[in-house]
């Protein structure tokens, strides 16, 4: 089932992990063992969640890696259907598929 208006991963960390127990980027950069300005894009929404940071993610914060790409995923799928114009895509009738 799709997600209504999913959240961005960065916002996620931001609202359920940073804010609720005081934790500054930085000290999470520190603990990810990335720059801040990396994590930095990623909480800011100006950059998805890659594999990597999805497995750093996963060791420093709990959850699957598969599940932070999937928060992603859906994320990045949302916004699509709001911008892509399909109207020039016509389906394929396959005999054999």
């Amino acid at each position: 089932m799709a997600m209504h208006n999913p959240p961005h991963p960065g916002a996620f960390i931001q609202e359920v992990y940073l804010a609720p127990n005081g934790i500054s980027c930085r000290e999470l950069a520190f603990k990810l063992g990335v720059a801040a300005s990396t994590l930095n894009r990623v909480l800011n929404e100006g950059s998805g969640v890659s594999p990597e940071m999805a497995l750093r993610l996963s060791k420093a914060l709990g959850r699957s890696p598969e599940s932070w790409l999937t928060m992603q995923d859906n994320y990045d799928l949302w916004q699509a259907k709001k911008t892509v114009d399909l109207n020039k895509v016509h389906k394929i009738e396959f005999k054999h598929a």
